[in-house]
């Protein structure tokens, strides 16, 4: 459920300042309203999925897991291994949403 564009939308909209990576980051920012979109890595924990997934599910904040790993998810942002990114930009949100569902 991804691939190398998805990453590197995710990347541009990091280096533009719209992306907070890590459970405790992410979290933050879904729970204050400014996240758009939350991925998570593939290998991330069930108990971490099903956490997110509930989260964002009552904050009505779209969530996908991706076809990386958590090594693969940090890299595309510049950080060591992460297992969530959220998106605080509409615009770059749709784009990976968009490039999710045509991968």
């Amino acid at each position: 459920m991804s691939g190398s564009k998805v990453l590197s939308l995710l990347g541009l909209a990091r280096k533009a300042g719209f992306v907070k990576s890590g459970e405790f980051s992410s979290e933050s920012l879904v729970k204050s309203g400014k996240a758009y979109l939350v991925l998570l890595a593939s290998d991330a924990s069930d108990n971490t999925k099903k956490k997110f997934t509930d989260m964002c599910r009552y904050y009505e904040v779209p969530v996908r897991v991706l076809d990386c790993t958590k090594e693969e998810l940090g890299k595309c942002i510049g950080q060591e291994m992460r297992t969530s990114a959220a998106v605080s930009d509409e615009g770059f949100a749709k784009a990976i949403l968009k490039r999710i569902q045509t991968d």
